[in-house]
């Protein structure tokens, strides 16, 4: 389907069409200087600042900074305004880990004894268009961030329950794991486990399955990422 323009769309929606690319184009700069530390973690987020650096109003800087929110990296405090959410603590991190341990494993078998041609479809997909990072800022590595997020979710509801899919999304597990780190090695390693998970599954190998996706969380665990709290 071709992407709607501005020359295609009615002249009264035109305005919310310009709206909506602007917020979103605020709402991907604010990001990007949150994923990169250009914000720092824990420091206030000025939203006249940053309307003026971007030559906006305010709104859509607030729109951006309540969606920022909804993934977990930004925190409204009542009569401050905006801060960075701080990196993850030590604690918060073997929380996570510990949380998707026991849930993706076991999303994975199901997805393997589940697994039907339309979802063989989709993770063959979602492999193929994967990007492997050009850089180590968030410019470069934001399309492995995404596809991370994709191919994970679409594990957890390949599994059959919403409510794992659910838990999983709520926890913005790629953005602050990324956010804590990320080299050069990080891309080919993970793109390789996706596609060893990606066999397992579409084959219908649930014991596989289970195995790699431990294998792929733990790997990211202590090989990665644990590191740098030592």
């Amino acid at each position: 389907m071709t992407e709607p323009t501005l020359g295609t769309v009615a002249p009264q929606d035109r305005r919310l069409l310009r709206r909506q690319m602007l917020a979103d184009d605020v709402y991907e700069a604010i990001k990007t200087m949150l994923m990169d530390h250009v914000i720092r973690p824990g420091a206030r987020i000025s939203i006249d600042g940053l309307a003026r650096e971007f030559q906006v109003s305010s709104t859509p800087v607030r729109e951006a900074l309540a969606r920022l929110e909804s993934e977990g990296l930004a925190v409204k405090e009542p009569l401050k305004g905006y801060r960075a959410t701080p990196l993850l603590t030590l604690e918060e991190f073997d929380d996570l880990y510990r949380f998707r341990l026991l849930l993706e494993p076991w999303a994975a078998r199901r997805a393997a004894e589940l697994i039907d041609d339309h979802g063989r479809d989709r993770l063959r997909t979602e492999l193929a268009n994967a990007v492997e990072p050009t850089s180590v800022d968030y410019a470069g590595y934001k399309s492995l961030t995404a596809h991370d997020n994709r191919f994970h979710s679409l594990i957890a509801g390949l599994s059959g329950s919403e409510q794992v899919r659910l838990a999983f999304e709520r926890t913005h597990c790629h953005l602050h794991i990324f956010r804590l780190h990320y080299d050069r090695d990080i891309g080919p390693e993970v793109l390789t486990e996706h596609r060893t998970l990606v066999d397992a599954i579409t084959s219908g190998n649930s014991t596989a399955a289970e195995s790699a996706m431990t294998q792929h969380i733990e790997n990211s665990m202590t090989l990665r990422l644990r590191k740098i709290y030592e």
